[in-house]
């Protein structure tokens, strides 16, 4: 049989890709494209217009020259094409391929091994960096159409957009000096408060409207001046002719885009608005210079620098590569879906009630797309239906919803549309004295009254150009949505650190709420998530979580990105319940790093987590069950985030929390392992799910098989029983810090200074210095209140000798247990543990300190900020911890002897434990001595205590002190 040649492969391979890639020109074998190289012949080359060209180089295995092909043509220019070569990709055809009659149909189903070469100084070079991505020839397609987005010519533009508000806002801070009134009534407008960042938001949008502009005047039938005619440096009065050519543009629609914008110039005076556009003029020139199309979501990008409420708001920018990830694993579950059939498509209702910028959505679009393009569709058919019926978006900002629209309408701005479904929905005090509370008011309803009519001018009261702000009532019907994507805000309405300037609930202190009015609204939640899954020290998140589940059709998809207490969290327990019992194919996404790499959004500084999961379709039973998928850093590039959802999203292997210390399934992006997957039970809601932001598997399953009464130990051929219970089957939780000082809870205390002859000693606040014994001492005391004498008799009856760390930093601070010498009460740090027999008091400080302590304390404990496990009251009755009713009496003897060893001894912080010689020695004799187990044992659980502090969310990133290996 002949060995076909790799031209004929290339050809071959080219014609496949032609079908997948809708508007692209490519070509194969072919010469006389390379400017100033005519006899240089790619293997294939594709471009597009307002992308860069990608070229694919290829070989039979073992390809020992293709790589360093591909890398010879990044910054190589093309003939008829604007844009220089920016990716290439170096391709590696299986030989088995070189003996087959149809290549077509072997191409078709082949795995084919490739790699990226980018010319972006954001990303390597080499995608991976070592290894090769395996895919088909789908993947290929979807790889080219990531790589071939133009990035410097995209981040030039969004560059000079944001100098270009910057210079106009400067106008506008200036009127703010001389005429407040003008840019207050802006600001209203916009739903804003009158700071310097609104002003920026308004040039923000008056920009983005032009850059729009100019795009439609370009368009065929119709008759939109372009921006040179209307602002430029000729016309004598900017402002009338932007707002008449802004009125044509409203009769075509882009109502999202240019309403509020054409309101905010309005409110501008003739002399102001005449140096704003005409600075924006040439600020949409130099945009416009770089040659890129709308989609690439430039004012998306700025937008983000210039919200004001980020603290009350925590609207958080979802990175494009985490939409893009969430996005991918979202569609991937959407079951009954005819990717060729535009119909099929343009019938699905897609929801995001927060957001924001749209980036989500526009994820979400572009992945309907490219399935649809993939299939041979031309996306931009799909456009108007996407637009008017597809896309749902929600949010309490007018000028994210201005955002919003841009984002989706620059996919294809040159498609019109008629109406779309970006709402702004009423926040705060109304009019009429009641209070509104977003889109989390859809809890109680199936429709929603909107605050500006900037969607649908057929629903307009008055004609064009009149009443843009009239209150529509729109319907958004529960059970009615095919996904429901979100990143809502996380804040919570019980948090009070900003009490003492009128914040009370921050969670609705945004907009210069009052007291009085955040109150108001607090209330208003509260009655409209009466049977739902929030709670308040959860958090809108967990409101706008039961907002989801409540919009979903069954078998629809939720895909929410969520603080990541919602994993283990003893407020999220409602919501986890939710999700184990309501849905099926779940798939959970965390990442175990630090610092801002442990989350998904921009700037939030805590870790978060991925939640996507299919609605139970009626008469289908619960999965009880989670893909956990824990990253080892965020998703750097799109073609990351792509490589990461085709191993999460392909591989049938798994492997269960349940199997043992043998590891989960790795993700390899090429030779590098980009994280693990761990198949895990999720009915046990209350307690939460550990199996998340692990580096290594393995130390979940021991925690796991720990929490459940076996020590089974990595290297160890099978699991020992051992007597585990939770902490309140063997003795009781202290009460909370506020029960004893707090009068709004009747606290018989004050608080003071410590003191040696204290009579109601505290251990009330952390100081690491001092707490690196196993005894402490108490750093406070209890003075009684004048008529609460009876009261402190009763509550001092909560008290111990015994105390756990309600919030230990794994970085800094060495115990988990604290003993006092006397009786103390917990505070805010250190609550009582009470045990009946006070004998337990000296087992349970040695097991809580030692590495078996401190695996179930972190498994348990909630790990959302680096380096720091949480335990609340609530949920350290639930703590795994030895069951001490189990020791003999002679066990429990040794224990005090034991203790009596260890009383003066020092620790290091709990993140060396590995190398800690006492912390070694104390597990030597908890292991062996107290619980009679061999030295075989005892070695395992120190190489499980080198595994344990290797975890980021142990060690927090904090360097170790040179020499500090694991002691034996």
């Amino acid at each position: 049989m002949p060995r076909e040649t790799e031209p004929n492969l290339n050809n071959a391979l080219g014609n496949i890709l032609r079908k997948m890639m809708h508007g692209t020109h490519l070509r194969s074998e072919n010469t006389q494209v390379i400017r100033d190289n005519p006899g240089l012949r790619p293997d294939i080359l594709i471009a597009a217009p307002g992308r860069s060209p990608v070229v694919i180089e290829t070989e039979y295995d073992p390809a020992l020259n293709v790589e360093a092909e591909a890398r010879d043509r990044l910054g190589l220019s093309i003939i008829d094409h604007p844009r220089p070569i920016e990716a290439a990709i170096a391709l590696r055809y299986p030989v088995d391929l070189s003996g087959v009659d149809d290549l077509q149909r072997a191409l078709s189903d082949a795995r084919l091994s490739y790699c990226v070469f980018t010319d972006d100084p954001r990303e390597p070079e080499r995608f991976p960096e070592s290894g090769w991505l395996q895919g088909s020839v789908s993947d290929l397609a979807d790889l080219i159409r990531l790589v071939s987005v133009p990035q410097k010519a995209v981040d030039a533009a969004a560059d000079a957009l944001e100098r270009g508000i910057d210079r106009v806002a400067a106008v506008l801070d200036e009127l703010d000096d001389t005429h407040p009134g003008i840019t207050t009534e802006t600001a209203r407008l916009l739903g804003m408060v009158n700071v310097p960042q609104t002003r920026r938001m308004a040039c923000a949008i008056i920009a983005n409207a032009l850059i729009f502009h100019e795009r439609i005047a370009g368009m065929p039938d119709n008759a939109v001046k372009p921006l040179n005619l209307v602002c430029g440096p000729e016309v004598s009065n900017p402002k009338s002719e932007t707002l008449a050519a802004w009125a044509d543009i409203l009769r075509i629609n882009y109502w999202p885009i240019f309403a509020i914008g054409r309101d905010i110039l309005q409110q501008i005076p003739s002399s102001h608005a005449a140096r704003i556009l005409r600075t924006l003029e040439l600020t949409v020139e130099e945009v416009a210079s770089a040659g890129i199309e709308n989609g690439y979501n430039l004012t998306g990008r700025v937008f983000q620098r210039l919200i004001a409420d980020r603290k009350y708001l925590a609207t958080f920018y979802t990175r494009p590569e985490s939409a893009a990830l969430l996005a991918r694993l979202a569609v991937a579950k959407m079951d009954g879906v005819n990717w060729s059939d535009a119909e099929s498509i343009g019938n699905l209702r897609i929801g995001d009630f927060a957001c924001g910028t749209g980036a989500l959505l526009g994820a979400v679009y572009d992945q309907l797309a490219s399935r649809y393009e993939q299939e041979g569709g031309a996306p931009a058919a799909l456009h108007q239906v996407m637009m008017e019926e597809v896309m749902y978006g929600c949010d309490v900002m007018p000028s994210a919803i201005h955002i919003s629209g841009s984002t989706l309408s620059g996919s294809h701005p040159s498609v019109g549309f008629g109406n779309s479904r970006l709402y702004t929905l009423p926040y705060g005090r109304q009019e009429e004295g009641s209070f509104a509370i977003g889109s989390l008011e859809l809890l109680q309803t199936s429709s929603a009254l909107t605050l500006f009519n900037t969607t649908d001018p057929a629903m307009r009261t008055g004609s064009a150009g009149e009443e843009t702000a009239s209150r529509i009532v729109v319907d958004i019907p529960d059970d009615g949505f095919d996904m429901v994507i979100m990143n809502p805000p996380f804040t919570s309405n019980t948090k009070h650190y900003d009490a003492e300037t009128g914040v009370l609930n921050a969670a609705f202190a945004a907009f210069d709420a009052t007291p009085e009015e955040q109150s108001e609204m607090a209330a208003r939640l509260k009655q409209a998530a009466k049977e739902t899954s929030y709670h308040g020290h959860a958090g809108l998140a967990s409101a706008f979580a039961s907002l989801a589940d409540k919009k979903l059709r069954p078998n629809g998809v939720i895909a929410i990105v969520l603080p990541f207490t919602a994993i283990n969290g003893s407020s999220w327990a409602k919501f986890r319940e939710l999700i184990a019992t309501n849905y099926a194919d779940v798939t959970v996404v965390s990442i175990a790093a630090n610092g801002r790499d442990m989350s998904f959004s921009s700037d939030t500084g805590i870790a978060e987590c991925l939640v996507i999961g299919r609605k139970l379709a009626r008469d289908e039973g619960p999965g009880l069950r989670a893909n956990f998928v824990s990253l080892r850093r965020r998703p750097n590039s799109l073609t990351e985030a792509m490589e990461i959802f085709k191993k999460v999203s392909a591989s049938p292997t798994k492997r269960s929390l349940e199997d043992g210390p043998y590891g989960g399934i790795p993700i390899y992006c090429g030779d590098w392992t980009a994280g693990e997957t761990l198949d895990a039970p999720t009915g046990d809601s209350e307690t939460g799910w550990g199996a998340a932001r692990i580096l290594d598997a393995s130390v979940a399953q021991s925690a796991y098989s720990l929490s459940k009464g076996y020590l089974w130990l990595p290297a160890e051929p099978a699991a020992l029983e051992l007597p585990i219970a939770q902490l309140n089957h063997v003795g009781n939780r202290g009460l909370d810090s506020q029960m004893f000082i707090s009068p709004a809870h009747k606290g018989p205390f004050t608080r003071a200074p410590s003191s040696p002859t204290a009579t109601y000693p505290s251990m009330w606040n952390h100081d690491a210095k001092n707490e690196a014994r196993i005894t402490c001492t108490p750093d406070s005391q209890l003075l009684v209140r004048v008529g609460m004498e009876a009261r402190s008799i009763e509550i001092w009856k909560s008290t111990s000798r015994v105390h756990l760390n309600r919030e230990f930093t794994f970085g800094s601070q060495a115990l988990a247990v604290a003993f006092t010498q006397q009786q103390s009460a917990g505070g805010v740090a250190w609550p009582n543990v009470i045990f009946d027999d006070k004998r337990f008091d000296y087992a349970f400080s040695l097991w809580g300190n030692g590495t078996l302590g401190l695996l179930s304390y972190w498994w348990r404990s909630s790990r959302q900020q680096s380096s720091k496990g949480r335990m609340t009251i609530r949920s350290a009755a639930t703590l795994p911890i030895l069951d001490l009713r189990a020791l003999t009496d002679e066990q429990l003897a040794t224990a005090q002897s034991i203790f009596d060893e260890f009383r003066d001894k020092e620790f290091q912080p709990a993140y060396l434990a590995d190398a800690d010689p006492n912390r070694a020695l104390l597990d030597r004799r908890v292991v062996c001595d107290l619980l009679g187990f061999d030295m075989g044992m005892y070695e395992a659980v120190r190489r499980l205590a080198a595994k344990w502090c290797a975890e980021p969310s142990v060690h927090g990133g904090k360097a170790r002190p040179q020499g500090a290996g694991l002691v034996v």
